[in-house]
């Protein structure tokens, strides 16, 4: 990204490799698959606790770049 504007956002596109895909697909086949309730059950309690913490660490991590990007811009952070 060399020649990139400073306000793009090109950054954000997520462009998963063939064998992401892959890895992905077989797991979701894993889950359609699945006929026990208790498997699938623990499986969704898991899956809500990653994304819990996953939504917050992205919060966290968007506050401390928007804070990085004010400092290196000169800006002041508001309270």
């Amino acid at each position: 990204m060399k020649n990139a504007p400073l306000n793009s956002f090109d950054w954000m596109v997520v462009e998963p490799s063939l064998s992401e895909q892959f890895v992905l697909e077989r797991s979701i086949r894993e889950i359609e698959d699945c006929d026990n309730i208790d498997v699938l059950s623990q499986l969704c309690v898991a899956m809500a606790k990653a994304q819990w913490h996953q939504a917050r660490l992205l919060k966290q991590a968007v506050g401390h770049i928007a804070l990085l990007d004010a400092v290196l811009s000169g800006g002041e952070q508001k309270p």
